[in-house]
């Protein structure tokens, strides 16, 4: 696949991730945020499931073992990283939530350096601080002072970042993009849903008074998008993948003022543009100047 058509799907993954936001905050207002999590999470797997199937009906080889941990450790790492953002919801603004999730836009590159000893193409480094900058204009340029839900929510970052790279890592040498999805949905669903049974209640009147949500998100910001980002990894590197992943904070702002008539200020439309600029300097930058060969 063409690494602009693996960006591409990317791109799309965090359009739906942006309109998923809005039935996200939204949910809450009926059942607990681990219990919107394991709902969400399920019916992505269902759905999936048929699908990973007939990939491993068509592999040469069964996955192996370590590549089969590779992706419970992904699937975990996406349960800690929902399960933040979920819970900081509870205590921070939307505004400061996607301002704070946008971090891990920085954190990737730093991490793949730090701990893997990848060095990103240079041109990434101006592209994730344009991005870093587009979403602080995106969230109001301000922040009001941090509480624990923003503190939740930089720790949340922090495990999207990992998730990124870990789909980075073991998606290409398996070869199997729909199997990882399937096992880092299942494994984050039955979390979700063990988690929500213990600390929250569980009404099902609630439970279907929040379906439509519960269905827009499973299938689409869940099952597609996160199947999306996956397969598109295979084909980039991961502090790309995360510069575009990042527009889910442009898209979330769109779908706010397009569906919940939302307001976006002059700064936050400034702010998209350059996250729209840091776009195509990721994505045309190694192009016109290419890594020199060592």
């Amino acid at each position: 696949m063409p690494r602009y058509f693996a960006n591409l799907l990317l791109l799309l993954a965090g359009a739906t991730w942006g309109a998923g936001f809005v039935a996200q905050s939204t949910a809450m207002d009926n059942i607990g945020p681990f219990l919107f999590i394991g709902l969400r999470f399920l019916v992505a797997a269902i759905l999936l499931a048929p699908f990973a199937w007939l990939e491993s009906r068509k592999a040469a080889a069964p996955v192996s073992t370590a590549h089969l941990r590779g992706f419970a450790l992904t699937g975990l790492v996406l349960f800690l990283g929902m399960g933040l953002q979920q819970v900081g919801l509870l205590f921070t603004t939307v505004t400061n939530s996607g301002f704070l999730t946008g971090l891990y836009v920085v954190f990737v590159p730093f991490i793949t350096l730090l701990v893997l000893g990848q060095r990103p193409h240079p041109v990434i480094w101006p592209a994730v601080l344009m991005t870093f900058i587009g979403i602080w204009m995106l969230a109001g340029g301000s922040l009001v002072s941090l509480n624990n839900g923003d503190f939740l929510t930089i720790a949340c970052a922090v495990m999207w970042a990992l998730q990124v790279i870990l789909v980075g890592r073991y998606v290409g040498p398996s070869g199997r993009p729909l199997t990882l999805s399937f096992v880092q949905f299942a494994l984050t669903s039955l979390l979700g849903l063990c988690a929500g049974t213990v600390v929250e209640t569980v009404d099902l009147a609630a439970i279907l008074a929040t379906l439509p949500e519960i269905l827009f998100a499973g299938l689409f910001a869940t099952g597609l998008a996160f199947t999306l980002q996956v397969i598109g990894q295979r084909y980039t590197t991961a502090p790309q993948a995360a510069i575009f992943l990042s527009t889910e904070s442009l898209f979330a702002a769109l779908f706010g003022a397009v569906i919940l008539g939302e307001q976006i200020p002059a700064l936050g439309y400034a702010g998209g543009m350059l996250i729209f600029i840091a776009i195509l300097l990721a994505e045309i930058g190694p192009i016109l100047r290419p890594r020199p060969a060592s």
